[in-house]
């Protein structure tokens, strides 16, 4: 008869699933710091070169990477903490005991796998309340070289827009709708592919019809000449939209607020292939964690004395990597359309799964 009682002991639970919260947070606190501190190191001139920064700034911008590298780390981190306790498990021949007392591999597994769910599910709320912010903010400041820049909700940052020949980039986009906004604008007036002009702007406001391009800077290429202006109207017919819908990052998007904006692009008749495989992976992405205890497996079975831990543990972490390079390389491939965007987020996923499952079973039971 098969037993489905995956947590016959309460207490056995408990110890293995403390193990491996302790050792993955561990792992992740050292990642964090090590990181942090060198991002910082190729950061700071930057920061400090602008007029006016200082050391408020500076921890302003560790405030802001610091959930980025949480995010993006975290799955790497639970990876190396399941390797870490299933190998003290196994030297210890905690392993072996259990075994005896007749529990199975997934028995063993278990707590951890409902451990890493919870961990998928903190990650999923954290990557949603705080991560979308702090990547639009830091990806806006970058943008503005590190500056000040004004608090918005729906900042955009280095927008490119096509108006028949002309392009336009926006530093900034703040606002949606009537309500929005342009910061450094750049405005490349192009004849039959020649570059005419360069209109450079401070700010632009919407005016009927078109909008109003304040503190301007104008570069002829045909006389060679620089001229500067007040404001001058221009961009007739351009839409806000055009600019709110340019650049459409899921990684700075609530799941919510990008569902709108797959919308609007599908209203718009843009391409959403990029946006719709970024909202399958805002679920499927924290999820991974859930994989990481069953491909680090392979490091708790086997006896210790047979001299093979360190292959095994090593086996672990090779198909931990090698999801992680399956999951980038599919979602670039989703994000140009060569796979449909629910493949593209979740094939990774299912087919290491089956691999963990294999491997498992193959090697235990």
């Amino acid at each position: 008869m098969i037993n489905l009682n995956f947590m016959p002991s309460r207490q056995l639970a408990l110890y293995a699933g403390k193990m491996f919260l302790t050792r993955s947070f561990a792992v992740l606190m050292a990642l964090v710091l090590v990181l942090m501190a060198l991002d910082l190191l190729g950061e700071s001139g930057k920061i400090l070169k602008v007029e006016g920064n200082g050391e408020a700034e500076l921890w302003r911008y560790v405030s802001l990477r610091v959930p980025m590298l949480v995010s993006r780390f975290l799955p790497f981190s639970v990876l190396l903490g399941a390797l870490i306790a299933f190998t003290s498990l196994n030297q210890h021949s905690e392993v072996v005991s259990m075994k005896a007392a007749g529990l199975s591999a997934h028995q063993i597994l278990a707590p951890m796998i409902v451990a890493s769910l919870a961990v998928a599910a903190l990650l999923f709320m954290f990557n949603e309340t705080v991560v979308v912010k702090a990547t639009r903010t830091l990806n806006a400041w970058e943008s503005e070289d590190y500056g000040p820049i004004p608090p918005d909700s729906g900042i955009l940052s280095n927008v490119w827009v096509r108006d028949g020949e002309d392009l336009v980039r926006a530093r900034l986009v703040l606002g949606r709708g009537k309500g929005a906004r342009l910061r450094g604008v750049t405005f490349y007036d192009r004849d039959y592919g020649t570059l005419a002009r360069v209109i450079e702007a401070e700010r632009a406001t919407q005016q009927r019809g078109g909008w109003s391009l304040e503190k301007v800077r104008i570069y002829d290429a045909r006389t060679n000449m620089v001229l500067r202006q007040g404001s001058i109207q221009l961009l007739q017919g351009v839409e806000p939209q055009r600019f709110t819908l340019a650049q459409v990052d899921p990684a700075e998007r609530d799941i919510h607020a990008l569902r709108g904006a797959i919308a609007e692009l599908e209203q718009a008749g843009r391409p959403t292939e990029e946006a719709v495989t970024g909202w399958w992976h805002k679920i499927s992405g924290p999820l991974s964690t859930m994989l990481m205890p069953l491909l680090a497996a392979t490091a708790a079975f086997g006896l210790a004395r047979s001299g093979k831990v360190l292959l095994r543990a090593t086996i672990g972490m090779a198909l931990g990597f090698a999801y992680f390079v399956a999951d980038n390389f599919s979602m670039a491939l989703g994000n140009i359309g060569a796979y449909p965007p629910f493949l593209a987020a979740w094939a990774p996923f299912f087919l290491f799964l089956l691999i963990g499952e294999l491997v498992l079973i193959r090697q235990e039971e």
